[in-house]
């Protein structure tokens, strides 16, 4: 992580500390304030998010993008400031997402993160959005060392702690999961409203037929570029209706789909079931944190779940408050390395695409 690590680390303040977090790698701008007290504990003051929204069938590219988190940025920061009963002044640091992410829309919140600094003579600190994930999934969930299974619109990693680093077991070897069930809700041209993904989980549960499509893993990677196409295939297949009902009488063998989003989502999840058992008997954890805006599928942690129990452990999961893209995780993953004496300087504060969860140094875990 680029920076500087100035020489009094803050490991045990005297005092409270407070921290804004930015967020906007994709379409949403999210804006949070979190507390750290003397104690070790944690208070979120606020978390509030604005999504920009495509008509259904479109995906959201990042000039538009980038234009919705400029509109917003401004009233989203003032509401999360107000919501949390502070103010810029009372901040000890201004965390932002450095990467990985869309470009625009992630050197618009470097740039919203940059002026604050600038104006209100705050140290900037910037983070991996990955790693926020993670540690706002530990805060709230309480697990310790678990398996982490980060599943999100543009990553798919299975992860373990060691060392002071986030180490990747496996991964997508092309797009990620969140992508490809995004891709083909706009196959089927469900809405995108409140996402994607949540549209096609309630349309899969109508679904009656689990369809063959591909189930692709490499060890412990995955796949799913080549069962997107597959599916979207049964689009154009004579027996596809995409009202769901049938022409006639005797039109009983029909796709519908719900059919489709069921097969799909069967299928995926499974393929995540597996590659997150696989690094768990590898490194003999008990423990599966899922994150990431995927991650709210509560089929993923149902299916997820029933593997952990045969296996003596337990799935730590969250809803969408914090699966979800959102800035509170930014001020968490960004308070506890401040803490630590890490700092961004405003000649570095940029942002980039490819920003490896293995890349950071997770200097605040033993």
């Amino acid at each position: 992580m680029p920076g500087r690590v100035r020489s009094d680390p803050l490991k045990n303040p005297e005092r409270p500390y407070l921290a804004i977090g930015l967020e906007g790698s994709a379409n949403k701008f999210g804006a949070g304030v979190i507390k750290h007290f003397v104690d070790g504990t944690t208070a979120v003051l606020s978390n509030i998010r604005h999504t920009y929204i495509t008509p259904p069938g479109e995906g959201f590219q990042p000039r538009h993008t980038a234009l919705h988190h400029r509109e917003w940025a401004l009233q989203i920061i003032q509401e999360c400031l107000v919501k949390a009963g502070v103010s810029m002044h009372d901040l000890d640091c201004i965390c932002y997402t450095k990467g990985p992410g869309m470009g625009a829309p992630l050197q618009s919140v470097a740039l919203v993160a940059r002026t604050l600094s600038l104006l209100y003579n705050k140290p900037l600190v910037g983070v991996n959005h990955c790693v926020g994930h993670i540690e706002m999934g530990r805060e709230v969930t309480g697990a310790q060392n678990p398996v982490v299974l980060y599943v999100s619109g543009g990553n798919t990693q299975v992860i373990a702690y060691s060392r002071q680093c986030y180490r990747i077991f496996g991964e997508a070897l092309d797009i990620a999961v969140g992508n490809c069930l995004d891709r083909f809700a706009r196959v089927i041209n469900l809405s995108n409203d409140p996402a994607p993904g949540y549209n096609i989980e309630q349309e899969a549960k109508k679904g009656k037929r689990l369809l063959p499509i591909p189930y692709v893993t490499k060890g412990m990677d995955v796949s799913f570029s080549g069962i997107l196409t597959a599916v979207e295939a049964l689009t154009t297949d004579k027996r596809f209706r995409p009202d769901g009902q049938p022409k006639n009488a005797n039109d009983e063998d029909i796709i519908t789909p719900a059919d489709l989003c069921f097969s799909l989502q069967e299928t995926v999840f499974a393929m995540l079931v597996e590659i997150t058992e696989r690094a768990m008997a590898h490194i003999g954890s008990k423990e599966v944190l899922i994150v990431g805006g995927v991650g709210a599928n509560e089929r993923l942690q149902e299916m997820m779940g029933v593997m952990a129990e045969e296996r003596g452990g337990k799935v730590f999961a969250m809803d969408e408050r914090f699966c979800i893209d959102n800035g509170i995780m930014i001020a968490q993953a960004g308070l506890l390395s401040f803490r630590m004496g890490f700092e961004t300087p405003i000649s570095k504060s940029t942002c980039t695409q490819r920003f490896r969860t293995d890349q950071v140094h997770v200097s605040w875990r033993a």
